[in-house]
């Protein structure tokens, strides 16, 4: 039995995915969360994870940039991605980005759970129909991925909540009033995100960060308004 937490900020797909787990998943705890820093916190406060369950659209998660830092900061726990894309390049990245499966949110609940027991197994896991083609391509784009993940993870917890707002166009006084810091901080950790990325100004930070980004599905998008 594996203990899971759920980090998606849908509620009725929460609940819809633990049913599908529970009708074929041994679990022994399942804790939710909705957003990426109670995601951070849960993770702190149960280490004995066994799995963490991840949609890549939460407030805080900014795209692959929030699988990235919770890959550095968690190193050894299996992030299985839960996402309504199920286009190869997205996949790809997803798995180049450190997570050890990837499931559409299509998936039946045999699939699922196929998924987090090779998972648990040690295994990487996506789509049979994909597998090849994800895990057998290469290209020079996604070395530069790589390469700049490797930056974006040099980023400290507090560096990645500021590239986080950059990316949404925050002013350093809305960061700072949002974050409980001063403005003097905020331009701190911006002038260490400009080192560690390789940038010289917050245009070409929010471009790079851009990389790392993915627009919200459609479908979900409707579903919350």
């Amino acid at each position: 039995m594996a203990k899971l937490i759920v980090a998606d900020d849908h509620p009725l797909f929460r609940n819809a995915l633990i049913n599908a787990i529970s009708s074929t998943f041994a679990t022994k705890a399942t804790i939710e969360t909705d957003s990426f820093d109670s995601t951070c916190a849960a993770l702190e406060q149960h280490p004995d994870t066994d799995l963490l369950l991840l949609d890549l659209h939460m407030p805080g998660n900014c795209g692959f940039l929030g699988l990235i830092q919770l890959r550095k900061s968690f190193p050894t726990l299996p992030i299985v991605v839960i996402s309504a894309s199920e286009e190869l390049d997205v996949i790809r990245r997803v798995m180049a980005f450190g997570a050890s499966a990837y499931v559409p949110k299509s998936a039946n609940p045999a699939d699922i759970s196929a998924a987090l027991n090779a998972v648990l197994a040690g295994e990487l896991w996506v789509p049979a129909n994909l597998k090849k083609q994800v895990l057998e391509q290469h290209s020079t784009e996604a070395e530069d991925d790589l390469d700049l993940a490797a930056k974006v993870a040099q980023l400290t917890a507090q560096q990645y909540k500021v590239l986080y707002y950059l990316t949404e166009g925050w002013l350093n006084k809305q960061i700072a009033y949002d974050l409980h810091i001063s403005e003097a901080t905020v331009k701190a950790h911006i002038t260490a995100i400009f080192r560690k990325l390789g940038v010289t100004n917050r245009t070409q930070v929010v471009i790079q960060a851009q990389r790392l980004t993915l627009e919200p599905p459609v479908n979900k998008a409707m579903a919350q308004q």
